[in-house]
């Protein structure tokens, strides 16, 4: 991953609760109709947790500001349609207001610190392409394309160091 000057923003990953969670299923109002075409709203994909026994998701904040939502899923799992037996990076979306401000950068370097202490040393993701893809964002972060593919979504991955 690139390094980058650190920024005045403080990113942290804090737990939705019943008093966030409509805030968080909001946010997807902020984006455009190309970005909404990329990525599941929030609700669905909070819904989606609840029903796998391998995801893990948070609202993302910078400083104290609602930014965003990042959800990853832990080892393969068939029922959830995810065939990838690291740790895919299942959604990740950033308010349109926060976009272009280093959060997404910073939320992925934390998910990378986080990660790489618990001895992982690899973040699967996948994007799609056309209008509102987010491929260039992840390819300015090294992620790097696997050759594979999720239904029409290419399959990229992070290699980091522990």
């Amino acid at each position: 991953m690139t390094d980058h000057p650190p920024s005045a923003v403080e990113v942290a990953f804090r737990r939705i609760s019943a008093a966030t969670v409509t805030d968080v299923c909001d946010l997807s109002d902020t984006l455009s109709d190309e970005q909404r075409a990329m990525v599941a709203d929030n609700g669905q994909s909070i819904a989606e947790a609840h029903f796998s026994e391998n995801a893990w998701f948070r609202a993302i904040y910078a400083d104290d500001a609602l930014a965003g939502f990042v959800m990853l899923h832990i080892g393969a799992d068939h029922d959830d349609g995810i065939d990838c037996p690291g740790v895919f990076l299942w959604r990740l979306m950033i308010a349109g207001p926060f976009q272009g401000k280093g959060i997404g950068r910073q939320a992925i370097a934390l998910l990378v610190r986080d990660l790489s202490a618990r001895g992982i040393t690899e973040l699967y993701t996948s994007y799609g392409r056309g209008a509102g893809s987010p491929e260039a964002f992840y390819r300015r972060l090294g992620f790097e394309p696997t050759g594979d593919t999720y239904d029409d979504e290419v399959e990229a991955v992070l290699t980091f160091a522990r």
